[in-house]
């Protein structure tokens, strides 16, 4: 819309009570949001790439702990830039994800549920994607190896991808998660209960992941970090690269019972579901963010399922981690 002119009369009138009405206040600056200095560093000097209550941890620290974490690339070291086409086939599976920790956060028990806010995460370095034959979303199609590098800077905020092409870096774990109640030593490829490979590109910088804690201490572990991901994963691997990152550890009682992770930005509030097919991990987001819009926003049922309906935002996160895929759901807080 257009606004009404104004006549010279009425400024010659309204000028001089301007003038002497009151003199001008500065508008006050708004507060910037400080990244909390760290209170613990753990290096990649100690990882495992496996999930078990019987890891022992590197880190013993007090609920609401903030720790700077330094990650390894996902092959821990086995792919390098110096690595070719030929080589790959000599990647062990069996030394993929070297995560860092696990993390002992006092207080936490089974019937908790652990908080990790995520204040920063930097690129620390070279990165690399690859096709490795029999896996991917399309193993059957692409059969054959294929690898490229991405020489970058720590802190870097994008990456060409050919001579036309340039991606920006969202960078993020592809791996978190607490230890899980068993003695068995449980590869880390797919999503469980204990969170671990979700490959999910929204828990990024801002974020507050919600993990259910299934041991004493939870035993939390973080790695596979990645530079740059799409919804899915498809190929198999994001921009694999070594990380920086500050993340917060808080416990909090589990009121709603929650049995996978969640997760919640100031835009929106996330769940994820895993299963063996896409449907079957879309239902289980389904279902998780209705019981939340129940508990949280008081409606019924019926209206959470029809509002999941009108603005949820259902995503692939992953379709890789055999034998298990993550689906995810976002809803706007705008709306409430």
């Amino acid at each position: 819309m257009f606004r009404s002119p104004i006549s010279k009369a009425a400024l010659a009138f309204v000028l001089p009570l301007v003038a002497t009405a009151c003199s001008i206040e500065p508008i006050p600056e708004e507060p910037t949001s400080q990244i909390p200095a760290p209170d613990y560093t753990l290096g990649t000097e100690n990882t495992h790439n496996r999930w078990s209550r019987t890891i022992p941890p590197v880190l013993t620290v007090p609920a609401g702990a903030v720790v700077e974490v330094h990650t390894k690339e996902a092959s821990d070291g086995q792919i390098t830039e110096a690595t070719t086409v030929d080589e790959l086939a000599d990647v062990d599976f069996g030394l993929i994800h070297a995560l860092t920790g696990p993390i002992h956060v006092e207080g936490a028990s089974p019937g908790d549920i652990l908080a990790v806010t995520l204040h920063e995460i930097e690129v620390e370095g070279w990165g690399w994607a690859t096709i490795l034959p029999g896996f991917g979303f399309l193993a059957d199609e692409f059969t054959e190896p294929w690898i490229r590098g991405f020489p970058m800077e720590p802190g870097a905020i994008e990456v060409p991808f050919n001579e036309d092409i340039t991606i920006p870096l969202s960078p993020f774990a592809g791996v978190m998660g607490v230890a899980p109640d068993t003695d068995s030593m449980l590869v880390t490829i797919p999503p469980r209960t204990n969170g671990g490979n979700m490959d999910n590109r929204h828990m990024k910088v801002g974020t507050t992941v919600y993990i259910p804690v299934q041991v004493e201490g939870a035993l939390f572990s973080i790695g596979d970090a990645h530079a740059a991901q799409g919804d899915g994963e498809v190929s198999g691997t994001a921009i694999e690269a070594p990380m920086r990152i500050v993340l917060q550890l808080d416990v909090m009682e589990n009121t709603r019972g929650m049995v996978e992770p969640q997760y919640e930005t100031d835009e929106f509030y996330g769940v994820t579901g895993f299963g063996t097919t896409i449907d079957e991990a879309a239902r289980k987001a389904t279902r998780y963010m209705i019981d939340y819009l129940v508990a949280e926003h008081g409606l019924t049922p019926n209206e959470a399922y029809v509002l999941c309906s009108l603005v949820g935002d259902l995503k692939i996160s992953e379709t890789v981690d055999v034998p298990h895929m993550l689906v995810s759901m976002h809803m706007p807080k705008s709306i409430f």
